[in-house]
């Protein structure tokens, strides 16, 4: 078992590190704004600056380092501001994209701001200003100096869709990390897992058993939230695309455009007026695909330009942040990407289902393995896994084949992830009523 005074030891060498490469850190800070990678106004933000006043009363603070997370967040949000208007919220992520899609999804009175880095004035600096009653971590965001100087201040933590990749766990498992990420465990009040494995990877990391408790993936809630709503900006792109045949490849990484556009190749033998629809994970990476398909002679519309989709369109880009989930709602069948190659991790598939996809993805979906396990469960039609090119164009001809087929994985899909959405928000509530909120604001 490792001690907590090793733990202390690992920390404040941790500690005098981040302290001394303080100024270096800066400087990258400073480099990323000028490449367009930080907020070019508010990037002094993650030095702990405000640039918005802190209002008086309780408040509390919800993280999340990306997109993915932060749209998770947003239904817990959205359940406080509702339940508990007398609390006061904030929001950070690390990112420059989140800031862009998330700032004009979260209600009216949540501060939202860049988190600070993990570098000791910064931390001080930003748990100083806004001094939060308890602070509402997603996944595994595990900062030292953050959880530490919380700790010290005696700020509740809890930690929400936690987990641990096969990466991370074996590299915080070593003796010298283990009795760092121990202690920084022990100053939890709440750790809410995805899966029974990985509330045993947080066990064997020697978190407290009595602060694991289940509530469900946030990640099914917000995939629901997004899809409700009306198409917005897609309302055009809807009227252009009647009468067409459709299928979508979102977020695909690099090289996995080869196998989405070798299946679509296949399937405008079948169909001339196929359209494909492309969304990489990266914007610019749909820039690149388009020009290389314009090279080969292709007609191809890029979301970024507002091109319109004409009858001798085949492909359509979306460079764009922010749209996938209504961009789910114009197409029959997803294909998930980020799973096609060893690597990868896999992306959200509830997103795809909420709007009534038939869903297909690879098998390499990482910590995503849980999600498309629990609704191949409760339904096998609703996710269809392939193995490569060859098995990808196979199930999308037999698809677009076959109507009846292809209507019965759609509504699985739909069954599948409303049986599993259900009552999440509400027990993550619950939870963070229990553990962390009653002994932190009454």
């Amino acid at each position: 078992m490792a001690s907590a005074a090793q733990g202390k030891l690992v920390y404040n060498i941790y500690r005098a590190l981040t302290y001394g490469l303080s100024p270096l850190v800066y400087l990258h800070l400073r480099w990323r704004q000028l490449r367009g990678r930080e907020h070019p106004l508010r990037w002094p933000e993650r030095l702990g600056r405000p640039s918005m006043p802190r209002l008086p009363g309780p408040l509390l603070w919800f993280h999340a380092v990306s997109l993915g997370e932060g749209m998770a967040t947003i239904p817990v949000i959205k359940h406080c501001y509702r339940l508990r208007p007398d609390f006061n919220i904030l929001m950070t992520t690390s990112t420059y994209s989140a800031f862009e899609v998330i700032k004009n999804r979260l209600p009216s009175g949540v501060i939202y701001q860049f988190c600070p880095l993990d570098i000791p004035a910064a931390v001080d600096a930003f748990l100083g200003y806004w001094k939060p009653s308890a602070i509402i971590i997603m996944e595994s965001e595990l900062w030292p100096n953050l959880i530490m100087g919380a700790s010290k201040h005696g700020i509740a933590l809890a930690l929400l869709n936690a987990r641990v990749s096969a990466k991370s766990f074996k590299h915080w498992s070593r003796p010298m990390v283990l009795p760092l990420i121990s202690l920084l465990l022990s100053k939890f009040s709440l750790i809410a897992p995805l899966s029974t494995s990985q509330a045993i990877h947080f066990q064997l990391l020697q978190a407290p058993p009595f602060i694991i408790n289940f509530s469900g993936d946030l990640k099914y809630v917000h995939g629901y939230d997004d899809c409700e709503g009306d198409l917005g900006s897609l309302e055009d792109l809807k009227v252009q695309l009647v009468h067409r045949q459709i299928w979508m490849a979102s977020s695909i990484h690099r090289g996995e455009e080869k196998v989405m556009l070798g299946a679509d190749k296949v399937l405008r033998q079948m169909n001339p007026q196929m359209i494909t629809i492309i969304v990489p994970r990266h914007p610019q990476h749909g820039k690149e695909i388009a020009q290389e398909l314009l090279k080969e002679g292709q007609t191809v519309a890029l979301r970024s330009q507002h091109e319109t989709v004409m009858p001798g369109t085949n492909v359509y880009v979306v460079d764009t942040l922010g749209e996938l989930r209504q961009l789910y709602r114009l197409t029959p069948i997803a294909v998930i990407g980020g799973s096609f190659f060893p690597g990868l991790a896999g992306h959200n598939i509830s997103e795809a289902a909420a709007a009534g996809c038939a869903i297909l993805t690879g098998y390499h979906v990482g910590h995503y393995k849980n999600m498309v396990l629990e609704m191949q469960q409760l339904n096998p039609l609703s996710v269809l896994q392939v193995s490569g090119k060859s098995e990808l164009e196979e199930a999308l001809t037999e698809l677009f084949s076959d109507a009846r087929l292809l209507e019965a994985r759609q509504v699985a899909a739909r069954e599948a992830f409303l049986a599993l959405s259900s009552g999440i928000v509400a027990n993550v509530w619950n939870l963070l009523n229990f553990h962390v909120l009653r002994q932190s604001l009454y």
